[in-house]
């Protein structure tokens, strides 16, 4: 199975798992130990994997996660992109080829 980056990360949403989880006082073994109560099993070692951006996140591990950190599914995902890069980008690809 090929392995997607974003970023370099294989998630988007490690980075506000920890912000999170130490904003609430949690060690990485509490979080784990929490999640365990929502059935998904993951140990201390998969909590820091994935707050460094070095494991998947899957769908139901993201909505676990929200409930468990008391927030909404979409606060955990880093900021987009601004708005109008894209745009940006596409008009100045579409210039060079013209």
């Amino acid at each position: 199975m090929k392995r997607y980056k974003y970023n370099r990360k294989c998630n988007a949403c490690g980075e506000k798992i920890r912000e999170l989880r130490l904003k609430k006082g949690l060690t990485q073994m509490q979080l784990a130990a929490q999640m365990q109560v929502q059935g998904i099993i993951l140990e201390q070692k998969n909590i820091s994997r994935i707050e460094l951006g070095a494991r998947v996140v899957a769908d139901f591990e993201l909505r676990a996660f929200a409930k468990v950190l008391c927030v909404e599914m979409e606060d955990l995902m880093e900021k987009p992109v601004e708005a109008g890069s894209f745009e940006d980008d596409i008009q100045h690809s579409e210039h060079v080829s013209k």
